[in-house]
């Protein structure tokens, strides 16, 4: 029997094959997250012990592997952009999708490279699928600023800058959970357009001794005190 590529395994394929593949995924997960999404495949292989042959019967082209290996975060994101259109309060939507897409964040530190490169515009169910989320996020926000909650200068672009802001804080404190949380509420308030402030959530237990340097490594080398 013939091992399908497809990103969505078949039913009936075998029960060897379909634990190499969730083998394969997790494995694309952590190596992404670690050295970004153009890792080689022949590192993902060896990290889900299987063989580079066995890796290409499944995802036969890396963006293939890229778009199996963060499918349910895709589909989540694209579930929070309908859900923030569906809910009635203009600016509650928006809070909701720069929440889930900052948590994703947070949760798969591949995701966001992923989140692009999954969407190239070379075919047009592709471009259909980015005009189609660019159209949702301009409705969002041109929603929650009609409301007065959203600044008027907010733009859409902003969302990226927010997603690249968060995704640097992430990269240098991964299991810090309080500081990814404390970040979106201090930018979500600084986008609404009335004076209103909400209490922030707990602060992280980071310390001004205890900041990573980057340049180093992920976790970086402190300078010396001499």
């Amino acid at each position: 029997m013939v091992e399908s590529s497809r990103i969505t395994a078949p039913e009936g394929v075998r029960a060897d094959a379909r634990r190499n593949r969730e083998r394969v995924l997790a494995a694309a997960r952590a190596v992404f997250a670690e050295r970004g999404i153009d890792a080689p495949m022949a590192t993902v292989a060896r990290r889900a012990g299987v063989g580079v042959a066995t890796l290409y019967r499944h995802f036969p082209t890396r963006d293939a592997l890229v778009q199996g290996a963060f499918e349910e975060q895709m589909e989540t994101c694209g579930r929070a952009l309908t859900d923030a259109l569906a809910v009635p309060d203009p600016w509650q939507g928006f809070q909701l999708l720069v929440e889930t897409v900052c948590d994703l964040q947070r949760k798969e530190r591949g995701f966001p490279a992923a989140f692009l490169a999954a969407f190239p515009d070379s075919t047009a169910e592709h471009a259909q699928s980015r005009k189609h989320a660019e159209h949702g996020i301009m409705t969002l926000v041109h929603r929650a600023q009609a409301a007065g909650a959203l600044r008027a200068d907010f733009h859409p672009s902003d969302l990226g800058v927010v997603m690249l802001a968060h995704c640097g804080l992430v990269a240098a404190l991964p299991d810090d959970a309080a500081a990814s949380r404390r970040l979106v509420a201090y930018l979500l308030q600084s986008f609404r357009a009335d004076a209103t402030r909400e209490p922030l959530p707990p602060p992280t237990a980071l310390t001004l001794d205890s900041l990573p340097f980057t340049g180093d490594g992920p976790q970086g080398r402190r300078p010396s005190r001499s």
